[in-house]
């Protein structure tokens, strides 16, 4: 969501905050501004709603300083106004702050400060925090920052200047993450590593309850609760530069679209055995067999794409790992009163490792005894962080907002932990495995083959750019991907788009089918289920519905029963959300543009959502 930029050095930090906003652009915002030292005893601010461009023009003249913070908005409290835009500047000049996550006692704070004299120039909960600083710091405070923290509830990513000490820059965290990265003679900090890697490969991940003062030699840590100092020592960045430019393609969604190949080959590398018919995970070692074996149940966990992408690994445990499974929204997870305990294992999916809702539930279960495990994409993330155990899906940095390989390689590593665990509970013959795992070991190169096709489904996409709705169908462990189909059409195009199982289609949607209704089928495999989709298909057909199929390679019978069809190789069922998603992808993607949308920064929507 909100993007965070801080730095401090011996040379002007105007330019590097701007890289920095325009690095984390695809997070979702709809404001930004900067607010920087300028050598005289005072700070200068600029914000503006809209875009980081509309902020770069206001810049003209604006101070070089050695120290400043900088922030891109996503509006919570308030519209996106000028006014409401970060950085905040405390009543008397003398604090400014950005700040990510949501303070939940921010009426109580204002209507105590507005008692006391304190003028409010915006709507936000944020402006609450400088200004109660500026209370503590006039109320003759040692430390007004600290005890301003110690009041606050709720959850802040924050970075601090302060006039009366020019040399220093202070940055807190709970529950939004901050990031240090550490230079010679300079040192910055960001909510996302993706601002710092064009500065320094070394960075320190501020921990949960932890407060920094930065200066351009050094930085230290200690709690704000008690004071205590936190040693901390750098670790690095082993992502390129290259990973968050889009190398030639018109988006950052389309770039990692083809990626897919590559990010599954790096999730399964080193983890796939097939000639022992077995699969190694050793970020879940500790777990231990004898767990694994005892399992009472398994509850996965995630939002919106990683929610889907743990429905289709509740398919693959019970049928591989014969294990139940439950899927829960994590957002609705902690709000209930669920049955956990020892014996279950919770698994939070996240692709920032920083979902908000998601790490509530794993804390959570965590309290009510359960084990718990996570599954994201980015190394030293608050979730792999606090769940200890997981495995890191590496499908490498993610910029578009709508989320494609970082679903694939979900979907693989729960494939994989099936397999692995139906090994060790005896579900899983080590024949059945081995050929399991070689088949996941091919399915890249398969991924590959349907991306090559992209002209055929940007011609259908053509012909589906002016639907006002869509329906999308799948049976069995390919429900998830229809489900999935439908949101990145509805995220990027803004088309209305629902996933249903294909049966479910005759309790009530079949209502809206008509001329005008397109319906993506996806209609792989053979057998039984197969049967029962075609049967589907010819109820869109009776009622006129536009059916757009995906296909295996050799069905020779599915042209004569679709407007159109878009053919995939054909693999094990359990793999073939890997290989069906990827059209889907890529059908949402020439609509959108065919629209003219803003595909990689949709509006309303943000990369990484750390607010509940």
């Amino acid at each position: 969501m909100c993007g965070i930029v801080g730095m401090i050095g011996r040379r002007g930090v105007t330019p590097t905050l701007l890289e920095g906003l325009k690095s984390l652009e695809y997070r979702g915002y709809d404001s930004a501004g900067m607010a920087v030292m300028n050598g005289s005893g005072r700070i200068e601010l600029r914000k503006e709603a809209g875009p980081v461009a509309r902020l770069e023009a206001a810049l003209e003249g604006f101070t070089a300083g050695s120290v400043g913070i900088a922030h891109t908005r996503w509006a919570t409290h308030g519209p996106p106004t000028r006014e409401n835009a970060h950085p905040h500047l405390s009543d008397d000049g003398r604090f400014a702050i950005v700040h990510n996550g949501i303070i939940e006692n921010h009426a109580v704070l204002r209507r105590y400060l507005i008692e006391r004299g304190v003028t409010f120039n915006s709507q936000t909960d944020s402006e609450v925090i400088v200004q109660l600083i500026a209370h503590e710091a006039r109320a003759g405070a040692a430390d007004p920052v600290r005890e301003a923290l110690l009041r606050l509830e709720g959850t802040f990513g924050l970075l601090v200047l302060d006039r009366e000490r020019p040399d220093r820059l202070l940055a807190a965290r709970r529950g939004s993450p901050l990031i240090i990265g550490v230079d010679e003679g300079a040192h910055y900090i960001a909510s996302d590593a993706a601002a710092l890697v064009r500065h320094t490969r070394r960075v320190v991940y501020l921990e949960d309850g932890e407060l920094a003062e930065l200066t351009a030699d050094s930085f230290r840590t200690a709690t704000f609760a008690d004071g205590q100092p936190v040693a901390r020592e750098p670790s690095s960045i082993d992502w390129e530069i290259a990973a968050i430019e889009k190398g030639g393609h018109p988006h950052f969604m389309l770039k990692e679209i083809f990626e897919q190949p590559e990010s599954l080959r790096n999730c399964c590398a080193g983890r796939l055995r097939p000639e022992e018919g077995r699969v190694h995970l050793g970020g879940i070692a500790a777990l231990g067999e004898d767990f694994i074996r005892s399992l009472r149940r398994v509850v996965l966990t995630g939002c919106g794409t990683a929610w889907h992408a743990g429905l289709v690994g509740e398919y693959a445990l019970e049928e591989l790992a014969r294990l139940p499974v439950e899927v829960e929204y994590a957002s609705e997870l902690r709000y209930r009163n669920p049955v956990l305990g020892p014996g279950d294992l919770i698994i939070a999916i996240s692709q920032s490792g920083e979902t908000a809702d998601t790490l509530a539930a794993l804390r959570e279960a965590r309290m009510r005894g359960a084990q718990v495990m996570g599954i994201c994409n980015v190394v030293g993330s608050t979730i792999a962080r606090e769940a200890g155990l997981g495995v890191y899906t590496h499908a490498g940095p993610e910029i578009g907002v709508a989320s494609t390989k970082a679903f694939s390689t979900q979907v693989a590593t729960l494939v994989m932990l099936a397999i692995q665990w139906g090994r060790l509970r005896g579900s899983q013959s080590a024949e059945s495995a081995a050929a399991l795992a070689g088949e996941l070991v091919r399915v890249p190169e398969l991924i590959g083959r349907v991306c090559a096709g992209a002209e055929q489904i940007r011609a259908i996409a053509q012909a589906l750019a002016d639907s006002t709705n869509a329906l999308y169908l799948g049976r069995g462990i390919n429900f998830p991907v229809a489900l999935e189909g439908a949101l990145k059409l509805k995220e990027i195009s803004y088309i209305h788009a629902e996933g249903y199982p294909a049966a479910e289609m005759k309790h009530g949607p079949i209502a809206l089918i008509d001329r005008h209704m397109p319906v993506v089928v996806i209609a792989t495999g053979d057998g039984h289920v197969r049967d029962k989709v075609m049967a589907n298909i010819e109820e869109i057909r009776a009622r006129s519905g536009r059916v757009i199929a995906i296909a295996d390679e050799e069905d020779a019978e599915i042209a004569a029963h679709a407007e159109h069809v878009i053919r995939v190789p054909r693999v094990a069922t359990v793999l073939s959300p890997l290989i069906n998603v990827v059209p889907l992808q890529l059908l949402a993607y020439y609509i959108a543009a065919e629209r003219g949308c803003e595909i990689d920064r949709p509006r309303n929507l943000a990369k990484s959502v750390t607010v509940e």
